[in-house]
């Protein structure tokens, strides 16, 4: 086979695995807004997806925090603006790196859970026996899951956010020696409220993109233990690839909202 051929059929796998995603995405909504989903099932799912992952979002947002201050103190103290550091650790956090990187951990841990657990269902034949009995899968397993991520990814994401923001001020005062009234009057000073809307409004659609894809590839399964490792890992490689781009497709649009729509009317 040329390299021509392998494009192609590079191109129609991707074309297919998209139109695929959508159909089963826009299935999901259908029953989303068709029937409400029990707190029965809600609840046990958001305590696996919300608590359970709060330990790797502190160690994660406190690392965050710590390396900014560490990779920011010597360019800032160059050209002696060092007090000014709080600024760069919290607006890159709450902005740009505290959603991404919580979205990314949370892929890894959420995401190929999901994918794993629902893989297995499928393999099993636990999923034909829900349809068996009468109860449509996708309202039952992927509704919500779908609900869960989109709601607490958010708050975990802010959770992150907060730890960095302690961690680089613990890190930059006690160790670095900025002086802690300048850390936080800069901050304070150059962070608005749109800059913690931006994260907390991308941190949404990361949820949606995690639950999205983790649920449609453990749905796609294919059989024995290799076809559920491997659709953990294409949940997690999939929700990598999403959450990057919408990210880069979100600050593009939110940047020309902030001009359009916030800054005319002077918020804060």
């Amino acid at each position: 086979m040329t390299p021509i051929h392998h494009l192609g059929q590079m191109v129609l796998e991707t074309v297919n695995l998209v139109g695929d995603l959508v159909l089963f995405g826009m299935q999901m909504l259908s029953w989303m807004v068709a029937r409400r989903t029990r707190g029965a099932v809600l609840w046990p799912v958001m305590y696996q997806i919300g608590v359970m992952s709060i330990p790797v979002i502190m160690i994660t947002g406190a690392f965050i925090g710590m390396v900014l201050a560490v990779q920011t103190y010597d360019q800032l103290k160059m050209m002696h603006m060092e007090t000014q550091i709080g600024s760069v650790i919290n607006l890159t956090l709450v902005k740009e790196l505290g959603p991404v990187l919580a979205a990314l951990m949370l892929a890894g841990r959420v995401g190929s859970s999901m994918a794993a657990e629902l893989g297995t269902m499928r393999v099993t034949e636990q999923i034909d026996a829900l349809t068996a009995l009468g109860a449509n899968p996708t309202h039952y397993l992927v509704v919500p899951r779908f609900l869960a991520c989109v709601l607490l990814i958010p708050m975990l994401t802010l959770f992150a956010d907060g730890v960095g923001i302690l961690s680089g001020w613990i890190f930059s005062t006690q160790v670095l020696g900025v002086d802690s009234f300048h850390y936080w009057y800069h901050s304070v000073k150059f962070i608005a409220t749109w800059d913690v809307l931006s994260g907390v409004v991308k941190s949404i659609f990361f949820g949606g993109a995690i639950a999205l894809v983790a649920c449609h590839r453990g749905f796609r399964s294919r059989a024995g233990a290799e076809g559920v490792g491997r659709a953990a890992t294409e949940a997690f490689v999939y929700s990598f690839i999403a959450i990057l781009l919408i990210d880069f497709m979100l600050g593009t649009l939110l940047m020309r909202l902030y001009y359009v729509v916030w800054l005319p009317f002077g918020l804060p």
